[in-house]
């Protein structure tokens, strides 16, 4: 699994310009499920977020997490993450799970990162999507399981 990790100010989804899902201070995460992955990867990477220290602390350091702070999680599906861009001028997406099984760890993924988070909001797996955000920082990671 891949997930874009931005801290926000504030992030919104909508399909056919109605928001589907929406979050103030928190993360936006664009997650892409690769062929091999499974629950163990959707567990560990939903820990991770929800522990990752991507927020200031009273000092301006990096050093609370989004349980820390009790922010809110924006979880949009993103299947050009697991494209494999290394050869030629047009990406690859033999790596992508298929539809079915992305969906299924999708939504596994929201339902583990739930436990630890009390806000999540989603998009629509498969749909396309409009994304809004303003990036705090700009804060930026990419993590991988």
């Amino acid at each position: 699994m891949k997930a874009l990790v931005q801290r926000v100010t504030e992030a919104r989804v909508e399909v056919n310009g109605e928001v589907v899902g929406e979050i103030e201070r928190g993360i936006l995460l664009l997650l892409g499920v690769e062929r091999d992955d499974n629950e163990a990867c959707a567990d560990r990477l939903a820990q991770k977020v929800a522990q990752y220290r991507i927020f200031e602390d009273e000092q301006g350091k990096m050093n609370r997490s989004l349980v820390d702070m009790a922010g809110g999680l924006l979880v949009v599906s993103q299947f050009t993450l697991v494209a494999d861009t290394r050869k030629g001028l047009r990406p690859s997406f033999s790596k992508g799970a298929a539809p079915s099984e992305g969906q299924r760890l999708y939504d596994y993924f929201v339902e583990q990162a739930g436990k630890w988070i009390d806000s999540v909001a989603t998009g629509c797996f498969g749909a396309n999507m409009q994304v809004s955000l303003i990036n705090d920082g700009p804060v930026t990671f990419l993590l991988e399981t």
